[in-house]
């Protein structure tokens, strides 16, 4: 297959497609404060904020990624792009929470649709495995930029503008990801197999169920969506291994590589997930970051998770997936570590704990990405990549939940219980009394070093199962390193997103 003579201009059209999602996850996480104060938003109105968006993005990706192999990869990232970007302009005008997710919700069904064709078009137009690492190196570097710019622009229009400004900025990038898509980028699809209407549809419902079950876990377990996540998912391996025509490819799971490469991006992205999110709210209401401070401390760490991707990648391919997803797994869990066991009290505590957490994931995730792309074939580049992003999006729905409920119960038990209630259970509430701000920073900072020594242990999970796992040698002609897609996730980010 000959490579496209404009590949490397369409992989700026894909990065900026990527750049567009980054920016707003990684912006809104500094918006958060400006949010509580601007529409009166609980604790809970602030979750479903973050995490609407990741209902509908988790549920959607598996069929948005079917699809795009089955109707055109660029045709479904361009029609994502315009909702995306449509969904932000309607953002920038709620006057409630309530208004807002819904808003959230709209932007995750376009971002469903863009994010698996970034990585399956780019597969297809860089066929060569050495011209595809390049560009994938590249569009790290590019994605992590964004990383960095979108907290630190965010922090800065939000002091100037108001919390509206981080929606209002997505909008011209959508406009030019989508022109220039228009105007470069080939159209491509895979084999066509036939409909899967059932597994679409419990795809969605069980994805949806299983993320609403992971943000109620703050405030208990929600039996109903849980149980309808477990039927519905349960009976989607039971039709896919059974279908003539299945929509995703469980046999890919039977692969070593694919198999450890998921498990350990899952418990990766528990750790990372809820990081930003802990860590946002302790530099912003503890510390007494503005918004902007706020997203200049994240630098060193993105810094960080540029050079170590480069790095990552050559390793991973002289020393193997398995040996580097090892070390990178290693230095974040010392990162994590670091963060339990001090009192990050000054920027540069905090910038040597990021900068550990940061040269990890750089170094982990082009490996274990690459191992679990291997498996897949070209042809269903869209779902492979929707797979990967699911997993990476699951995980990092988890981690808000995982990390924001041990972070928040931790807080609520540390509080005196003379203390009035809603100060208990909200920081932000705590912090605006005088009489009671010392006693919630502390008890914030003791939760905050809870919640990370969680993260540790998810970490080192992990690389128990890259250990198990993962095989030893590096793999062939598909490897497809994805550190265009192994940005943090929504994660808000996000330890974003694709």
């Amino acid at each position: 297959m000959q490579p496209h003579p404009r590949r490397w201009l369409i992989l700026i059209v894909l990065c900026l497609s990527t750049l567009v999602l980054v920016i707003d996850n990684m912006a809104l996480t500094v918006a958060i404060p400006s949010l509580t104060a601007d529409l009166g938003a609980t604790p809970q109105d602030i979750q479903w904020i973050l995490e609407s968006y990741m209902l509908v993005f988790a549920g959607l990706l598996l069929t948005a990624g079917s699809l795009s192999d089955r109707y055109g990869r660029r045709k479904l990232m361009v029609i994502g792009l315009a909702l995306f970007g449509a969904a932000s302009l309607a953002a920038t005008f709620a006057t409630d929470p309530g208004q807002l997710i819904a808003a959230r919700v709209a932007m995750g069904l376009g971002g469903a649709m863009v994010m698996p064709n970034t990585l399956s078009i780019l597969m297809v137009v860089f066929p060569d495995e050495a011209e595809r690492r390049k560009a994938m190196a590249a569009g790290a570097a590019f994605a992590v930029l964004g990383l960095i710019g979108g907290p630190v622009a965010g922090g800065a229009l939000i002091s100037s503008a108001g919390w509206e400004a981080v929606f209002w900025i997505n909008v011209p990038i959508a406009a030019v990801a989508i022109l220039a898509a228009l105007a470069l980028m080939p159209e491509s699809k895979g084999s066509a197999p036939k409909p899967d209407p059932v597994g679409a549809i419990l795809s969605m419902v069980g994805m949806s169920a299983l993320v609403w079950t992971i943000n109620e876990l703050t405030h208990g377990i929600a039996w109903i969506p849980l149980i309808i996540a477990v039927v519905a998912l349960a009976a989607f391996v039971w039709w896919e291994l059974r279908a003539e025509h299945p929509m995703v490819p469980l046999k890919l799971f039977r692969d070593r590589d694919f198999s450890g490469g998921s498990l350990s991006l899952t418990l990766v992205q528990i750790g990372s997930g809820g990081m930003l999110l802990v860590l946002t709210q302790y530099m912003q209401f503890v510390l007494g970051y503005t918004p902007i401070q706020a997203g200049l401390a994240f630098i060193p760490m993105f810094i960080a998770s540029i050079v170590f991707n480069g790095v990552g990648a050559g390793l991973g391919a002289k020393l193997g997936n398995r040996t580097t997803v090892l070390l990178g797994l290693a230095v974040m869990a010392t990162g994590f570590a670091v963060l339990s066991f001090t009192s990050p009290d000054s920027f540069l505590a905090l910038a040597i704990a990021q900068v550990i957490l940061g040269a990890g994931s750089g170094l982990a995730g082009p490996a274990a990405i690459a191992a679990l792309m291997s498996a897949v074939p070209t042809e269903q580049a869209g779902v492979g990549s929707a797979m990967n992003d699911t997993i990476q999006q699951a995980g990092a729905a988890l981690g808000v939940a995982i990390l924001g409920s041990l972070a928040t119960s931790s807080y609520t038990s540390a509080m005196p219980a003379t203390a009035p209630e809603e100060a208990r259970r909200s920081l932000a509430v705590a912090v605006s009394d005088p009489s009671l701000a010392a006693l919630a920073r502390d008890a914030y900072s003791a939760a905050m070093s809870s919640a990370f020594l969680a993260a540790m242990a998810g970490v080192l999970g992990a690389a128990v199962l890259a250990l198990l796992f993962l095989r030893g040698r590096k793999r062939g002609a598909h490897t497809a390193t994805s550190t265009l897609a192994s940005t943090p996730a929504e994660e808000p980010t996000p330890v974003a997103t694709h």
